[in-house]
């Protein structure tokens, strides 16, 4: 019944987040198609009238893409967005935290490096999702190949002797087929931003929490779903969401009102459940004003003046390591 559950809160999650993303994206206006770049020639029209080519335009030209090509094939092995590390590595990591520290106070539980293990194979699913999402938006672009075969032979490698000792764990296999699948047809089809890739990703990051917390608990207390870890999922999945929709409304869907209002009602509804089931335990209650407050004050800050994206990237910095502590305090205190 527990998995029932699970997979029910990753569907509805995901349907809000396509019916949403359907109802925006059909009030926007297409974005104009770029003019493709001249072949390499540079051409000169003098006043009269007549046309010059410049014979070392294409050599620089040629010269230059092969230096982005070389700087690409590099920077294509490290993903390279700080705040996709946090959302993806956080709920994994607290959830590893939670476990280690169940399997110390609970009495029928007992220390374990699993759940660590977990954490060091997210990783490099992420770094396999991150390459082969790269590699889909080009269409198979040869040059985005190797970081793909390299991540994967790399979590092959570290992930096999995990999945011989545990092979229950392939119980989150077909869930987590599907949410790649998504991920991946959003890459290809180039709609990785839109809401319904932004909700399989953070789908699977906020799940993560749930399976590190039941390898690194080794409790029969904590089994692959529970309880705890469905909670420590369920604040990490509308904290995220509400994150996605919060930047869109600062960078990419700037002053559409259709987004405001789905990012302030997405927040007060997140404060407003917080409220009825805090216990004496503040700690998510402070952190749903924090969150409302960032959505509701920065946006009609930007009506006024131009807020720099790297403002809103040191803002969800922060709000992401108070979430962080703020999730995870509230799991303890119930421990």
């Amino acid at each position: 019944m527990a998995r029932t559950e699970s997979v029910l809160f990753a569907a509805l999650v995901y349907s809000i987040a396509a019916i949403l993303d359907t109802f925006i994206f059909m009030s926007e206006q297409p974005s104009p198609c770029p003019r493709p770049h001249d072949s390499g020639r540079q051409v000169d029209t003098s006043s009269s009238g007549n046309i010059q080519i410049q014979p070392n335009a294409h050599i620089h030209a040629s010269g230059s893409r092969q230096q982005r090509s070389r700087k690409t094939t590099r920077r294509g092995w490290i993903p390279d967005q700080p705040g996709a590390w946090v959302m993806a590595l956080a709920p994994a990591l607290a959830g590893a935290i939670y476990g280690s520290v169940w399997s110390v106070i609970k009495p029928d539980a007992s220390m374990t490096a699993a759940g660590w293990l977990v954490l060091i194979c997210w990783v490099l699913c992420y770094c396999v999702e991150f390459t082969a999402a790269r590699w889909l938006k080009s269409h198979c672009n040869a040059r985005y190949l190797p970081p793909v075969i390299g991540y994967c032979i790399t979590l092959i490698v570290v992930g096999l002797p995990f999945l011989i000792m545990h092979i229950d764990i392939l119980v989150w296999a077909p869930l987590y087929t599907v949410l790649a699948a998504v991920s991946f047809a959003g890459a290809w089809f180039r709609r990785e931003r839109s809401l319904w890739a932004n909700a399989a990703a953070v789908i699977a990051a906020s799940l993560m929490a749930t399976i590190t917390l039941h390898y690194a608990a080794n409790s029969p207390s904590i089994p692959q779903v529970s309880l705890p870890g469905l909670v420590l999922s369920l604040c990490f999945a509308a904290t995220q969401f509400g994150s996605v929709l919060f930047v869109k409304t600062m960078i990419r869907e700037r002053g559409k009102r259709s987004y405001v209002v789905t990012s302030w009602v997405w927040h007060v509804a997140l404060l407003a459940w917080w409220i009825a089931a805090a216990n004496q335990n503040l700690f998510l209650v402070i952190l749903g004003l924090i969150l409302l407050a960032r959505a509701i004050a920065l946006p009609l800050i930007a009506r006024h003046q131009q807020v720099r994206p790297v403002i809103v990237g040191i803002t969800e910095c922060f709000t992401s390591l108070v979430a962080f502590g703020c999730i995870l305090g509230n799991a303890l205190t119930v421990i």
